[in-house]
């Protein structure tokens, strides 16, 4: 290959036959291109190259290359937990003095005589001197970890010194050849299903593929290469970040796709919304990942398949992905971001994500849009070649989408944000208590406590009582309303978000209060 790009179109190529193979001769063949890769960057690099193209995030993790970013300090520490070796310090990119002034004297005697009155301090000196022979990364990590704070407080005083960080993987954990172990290849002998040919809420109403839990040993094993991958992506997946080993669940959903359910523990959850990732793998090859927030029956869904693999029968895929959580969670309403249609994402414009989600059934909540999208449906089908503008498409994407299972709840949500909940219950707390933290949620338990007859101090219970403190007559409900909603307090920190979820859809009451709450203008 005599260039970069060339190099990296045929890597991408192979990778997609790898995940898609043919036969077993063509899977054969791609596992031995893929395994010479390292060699070809190699050599291509020593020819003196031009080697920039292997840094964009979109192609980035092919073996024989580093990806450098200023990652979060749970990833910082995972990364020197678990390849210390091939990690270290990019002081290239170094630019904010301020920050580390704050936090090293923690480590290091007499760093204050430097860094509090002196310019131009030389931090990278000082750090050299304090590790001795241990390498620079694992050794400051190792002072942080050692720090009395939460793990939270952590993360708020190592990431503001925005340390770039290189990795540079073993070539087991780069896109190249990191792979799951597959008892059977799925080969593709026949066409690959199209978009066109998905229909979506047919695939909600199939039964679902079976559920089943890994061992918390498994589980490590899987969150490990989702963060491998993640990472390597310039990604930093919450679900994969803070994921709980001990609750990670599988799904097959044929053709050789494999989905890993990750939930996160307690002391990592929302406040009102239940979190889950998924990773998404194809014959034992990472292409994509999923997240879901949800709240009663209502899923906000975030997918992405990685650029390599966007041709491989992405909304079959997704369809599968919606009918495990529907059937996991009780979720019948699935809601999509401005964001992932490409409001301040041009890559969500370049890819026609909103034609993606439209074309399987979902529907703008804002009128003005669904009669501007009816308009460009019009075009499509009386213009040939026509293409819906850029310009266009950014206008499509300033409003959410939703997709609804059961159309007698249909537009319920049309309006729903959780940010309006959140910023409903400030504006509240704010008249009543003069927006002083500690007693808002103070008052706001001895209320509700009071007027829910609950006994002890769940760990949820403050963030609930904050929102039911703004929700009037709550001491009027029925004895059976007021005892569900304790059970569903408690369910918020349970061994696992399914049974809050399902004890939400079952409370109208506090149901419908949430939808006044997040739809209020």
């Amino acid at each position: 290959m005599p260039d970069a790009e060339s190099l990296i179109r045929y890597h991408e190529l192979l990778l997609f036959m790898r995940a898609h193979p043919h036969s077993a001769r063509v899977l054969k063949l791609t596992k031995q291109q893929l395994n010479s890769f390292r060699t070809r960057v190699e050599k291509l690099e020593a020819s003196g190259a031009d080697m920039g193209a292997f840094a964009d995030p979109s192609v980035s993790g092919i073996a024989g290359t580093s990806v450098t970013d200023t990652f979060g300090y749970d990833i910082v520490r995972w990364l020197a937990d678990r390849h210390p070796n091939e990690v270290k310090f990019d002081w290239d990119w170094f630019e904010d003095d301020y920050r580390i002034a704050e936090r090293w004297p923690r480590f290091m005697p007499l760093l204050e005589e430097d860094a509090f009155v002196e310019a131009n301090v030389p931090y990278v000196e000082w750090l050299r001197r304090a590790r001795g022979r241990e390498r620079e990364l694992p050794w400051l990590m190792k002072r942080f970890e050692a720090l009395r704070l939460t793990d939270k407080e952590k993360a708020e005083a190592y990431n503001p010194q925005k340390l770039y960080v290189n990795w540079t993987p073993a070539d087991s954990a780069t896109r190249t050849l990191m792979q799951l172990p597959v008892k059977k290849v799925f080969f593709h002998r026949t066409p690959l299903i199209q978009r066109r040919d998905v229909f979506l809420r047919g695939e909600l109403e199939k039964p679902a593929p079976e559920i089943k839990r890994l061992s918390p040993s498994q589980g490590q094993r899987i969150l490990e290469l989702a963060r491998q991958t993640s990472t390597m992506r310039y990604r930093e997946l919450y679900g994969f970040t803070h994921g709980d080993p001990r609750r990670v669940l599988q799904a097959g959903l044929g053709r050789g796709v494999e989905l890993f359910i990750f939930g996160v523990p307690a002391a990592r959850r929302l406040p009102l919304r239940a979190y889950h990732a998924a990773m998404i793998f194809k014959n034992g090859i990472p292409v994509g990942y999923f997240e879901g927030l949800s709240l009663a029956e209502r899923m906000e869904s975030g997918f992405n398949f990685y650029y390599t693999f966007r041709e491989g029968e992405t909304a079959w895929i997704y369809a599968r992905i919606l009918n495990v959580f529907r059937e996991l969670l009780g979720v019948t309403a699935f809601a999509i971001d401005p964001y992932q249609i490409g409001f301040e994402n041009e890559e969500g414009i370049q890819s026609g994500a909103f034609w993606f989600y439209r074309k399987l059934g979902f529907r703008p909540v804002n009128r003005d849009l669904l009669q501007m999208t009816k308009r460009e449906e019009q075009k499509l089908a009386t213009r040939k070649n026509y293409r819906t503008p850029a310009p266009t498409l950014r206008k499509l994407a300033v409003g959410s989408m939703i997709f609804e299972l059961d159309q007698d709840k249909t537009g319920d949500w049309d309006n729903f944000q959780v940010r309006k909940v959140g910023l409903a219950v400030q504006r509240r707390m704010a008249q009543r208590y003069g927006g002083e933290a500690e007693r808002i949620r103070a008052e706001a338990v001895r209320k509700v406590r009071a007027r829910l007859g609950l006994r002890g101090d769940p760990e949820a219970l403050s963030d609930f009582a904050v929102v039911l403190d703004s929700i009037p007559g709550v001491g009027g409900w029925s004895v059976e309303e007021k005892r569900s909603m304790v059970q569903i307090i408690r369910a918020k920190t349970g061994a696992d978000e399914t049974k809050y979820l399902k004890l939400m859809q079952n409370q109208p009451r506090f149901r419908a209060e949430l939808v006044r709450l997040g739809s209020a203008r």
